[in-house]
């Protein structure tokens, strides 16, 4: 690299700085910012660089355009959810034959299993297809073969996850499902 005198100069490994006043065969003699003179060899200082780069960045925007476009940049507002929100199911079916039909009469009990399954999947399947993530099947107590049924039927989905709901709220009767949002469904 080539010195000439008056070139500002930083000194490598040391926080010192200053002008170059006299150029040697190797060397270079700096006046530092405190009125010294040092000799340092030609691979202990760097030469700074004029701000031309930086003039170049600002040349087609001035400074006050830069500011503003950097005040005008907004984060995203996210709102907080509560904990306890958090933990609610956000989506619950009915799965008793009384919700599902105006009239049971004339159904066989597997017309109304098959009606309460399906309507099951056709649910889990909506939830899905909006993202949401937790749903709770009311399906009752009973003999507890419409349970035996459903667990079967979210165990054919690899992002389902089944599990008894909350027990204070529904007792026995009810089977939450969380879905997992970034899997594919496999139906």
């Amino acid at each position: 690299m080539s010195f000439k005198k008056g070139d500002k100069v930083f000194v490598l490994d040391e926080a010192l700085s200053g002008h170059v006043i006299k150029v040697l065969n190797n060397s270079v003699v700096i006046e530092d910012t405190n009125g010294f003179e040092l000799t340092f060899s030609f691979s202990e200082v760097v030469k700074q660089q004029d701000s031309t780069l930086k003039n170049e960045a600002f040349s087609k925007k001035s400074a006050h355009q830069v500011a503003l476009e950097k005040a005008s940049i907004k984060r995203k507002h996210t709102p907080k959810v509560k904990p306890k929100e958090r933990f609610q199911p956000t989506m619950e079916v009915d799965l008793h034959i009384h919700q599902l039909v105006k009239s049971e009469r004339g159904m066989s009990s597997h017309d109304k299993k098959l009606l309460q399954l399906d309507t099951a999947k056709h649910k889990l399947e909506f939830a899905m297809r909006k993202k949401i993530q937790k749903v709770v099947f009311i399906h009752g107590v009973g003999e507890g073969t419409l349970k035996i049924e459903l667990q079967y039927l979210f165990g054919r989905y690899n992002n389902v996850k089944h599990y008894d709901a909350d027990y204070r709220k529904y007792g026995q009767g009810a089977t939450e499902v969380y879905i997992y949002q970034n899997i594919k469904p496999e139906y």
